[in-house]
């Protein structure tokens, strides 16, 4: 087995700018000092970094999973505060020079980067988790339907509540948040219109902390607990663990988000909070690109995953979540409902 090293950049600026900058400037070089052999992959991690219990976790695990089963050297790269898109390109830059292929860019974050950096590496495949609006030969987009998950959710939330008000708490109102706001609040329509639900976001781009800082999540979950909420749907990252604990509190109910929540470490102590997570298959797409890469037949393009090829879901790890039988009914029949094409879910609220 070969091990899993972590590495740090510095960041000059705000992360806020990799969404409406384009990338800046790096030092220019192409491939031909590459010294991959297959056998060293690199992921690049979001804001939050690893040990988020979320997004960034399920793609180490992934990378984990690789490093195992295919006897990979795996690196790690952690975001910094305040970083430019400068510092991605630097980051992404230094992990292709070093060899490593795939190099794997974590979150839409990561875009105007690989934008700038695959086409100097054209024998190294860049993957990008939750976007396809940057392009290449060499490029591979892993994408979700996570509106069809966060429908599941609310099927879920309108069955449980007996407040008849839930909550929704995005991290920052990006359109990839505002689809799992989108879905969530149709699933709770579609189930009980009388059910109230309440959207609310912690920041606003280009202030990117509604993903990283638990304390936000934590008050903006009491906020709706005030307002008689008794479950609350949180895609927020790192700051969503604040609005789990806050709900665990209360004696009310969470839904988790990418990773099964239930079954993370770092949230044991409100894990029987956690009725439920909308996951997505990060940790499977992650692994799928490396060993397509090692294979020789790297995976480029849309690479999507939805509901059909059970790349999102709702996970069933909590015994008093799967005792709800007639829960389980209702959500089962709305996956079934989705797959077959008879519900169209929105991908905007």
């Amino acid at each position: 087995m070969r091990r899993i090293t972590r590495i740090a950049t510095v960041g000059v600026a705000s992360a806020a700018l990799a969404l409406s900058a384009t990338a800046c400037g790096g030092k220019t070089s192409s491939s031909a000092g590459s010294d991959s052999d297959g056998d060293k992959a690199a992921i690049a991690y979001d804001i939050g970094g690893r040990g988020d219990q979320s997004f960034n976790d399920a793609a180490y695990a992934g990378l984990s999973k690789a490093q195992k089963d295919l006897g990979i050297e795996g690196k790690e790269a952690e975001p910094s505060d305040g970083e430019s898109d400068a510092d991605k390109v630097q980051r992404l830059t230094e992990l292709a020079r070093a060899g490593n292929n795939p190099v794997i860019g974590v979150g839409f974050a990561y875009a105007p980067a690989i934008k700038k950096v695959a086409p100097k590496f054209p024998d190294t495949t860049f993957g990008i988790i939750d976007d396809s609006s940057v392009t290449g030969k060499n490029i591979a987009n892993m994408v979700f339907n996570e509106e069809q998950g966060s429908y599941l959710a609310g099927v879920a939330a309108a069955k449980v509540s007996k407040s008849k008000v839930v909550g929704f708490i995005g991290g920052v109102e990006t359109p990839l948040i505002k689809k799992f706001e989108a879905g969530y609040v149709q699933g709770v329509k579609d189930t009980d219109p009388s059910v109230n639900v309440l959207p609310q976001y912690l920041t606003q781009p280009p202030n990117f902390d509604g993903f990283s800082k638990p304390d936000l999540g934590k008050a903006a979950a009491q906020g709706q607990l005030d307002k008689k909420a008794d479950v609350v749907y949180s895609a927020a990252g790192l700051a969503g663990s604040g609005a789990i604990e806050a709900v665990s509190k209360a004696g009310k109910w969470n839904i988790g988000v990418d990773s099964d929540q239930y079954n993370q470490e770092g949230l044991a102590n409100y894990k029987e909070s956690i009725l439920t997570s909308v996951t997505k298959d990060v940790s499977d797409a992650v692994f799928n690109l490396i060993k397509s890469v090692k294979d020789g037949k790297p995976q480029t393009g849309e690479i999507r995953y939805g509901l059909d090829k059970d790349g999102v879901a709702l996970s069933t790890s909590n015994p008093a979540f799967t005792k709800m039988t007639d829960v389980i009914a209702a959500v089962d029949k709305a996956k079934q409902d989705i797959i077959d094409g008879k519900i169209t879910v929105k991908t905007a609220p």
